[in-house]
């Protein structure tokens, strides 16, 4: 009788250890959080131009002093090694992990921003309602239409040698 009272004891001590041992290690739960706020605010009062950077489907916004990167329909900004994504050139801008970030804005190079001379600027307008089809048609893997040669935008006439207004 005491072999089995023993046995019982042991029995219901082990249930008891191992119940306990599984509800400690059900609440010892790790959660780290990490909060990247957005940038500081930057606003552009009017609609920006644009330049394309060669060899890309992607525009950059020139004369301001952050980066703002437009490409396919969203607007990015790089801000202390993080990067920030908006449907609008203004933000608001939303935390985007760099693996989800388009792998041609990662591998832009760094001298971007040093447009080539006589560059032409792009008006917002012509952007928001062309970039779809100048990337599905390629528009601007012919170095002629982002540069004013001897031939305007269309192909027509001569230019000045000036840097002058995107008209597509």
């Amino acid at each position: 009788m005491i072999k089995r009272t023993i046995k019982l004891v042991f029995a219901v001590m082990l249930f008891m250890s191992l119940w306990l041992i599984h509800s400690l290690s059900a609440d010892a739960e790790v959660n780290v959080n990490i909060n990247i706020g957005p940038p500081p605010v930057f606003a552009i009062p009017a609609p920006p131009e644009v330049i394309v950077i060669p060899g890309t489907y992607v525009y950059f916004v020139p004369d301001i002093d952050v980066d703002i990167i437009f490409y396919h329909g969203y607007w990015y900004r790089p801000h202390r090694d993080h990067w920030y994504r908006a449907g609008s050139y203004n933000g608001p801008w939303d935390y985007i992990v760099r693996e989800r970030m388009p792998v041609v804005i990662l591998n832009l190079p760094p001298d971007f921003r040093h447009k080539p001379p006589r560059h032409s600027r792009i008006p917002y307008g012509h952007l928001k309602k062309n970039w779809s089809g100048w990337e599905k048609e390629r528009h601007w893997d012919d170095d002629h239409r982002h540069r004013d040669n001897d031939n305007d935008h269309e192909g027509r006439g001569k230019g000045k040698g000036k840097e002058k207004r995107h008209r597509d």
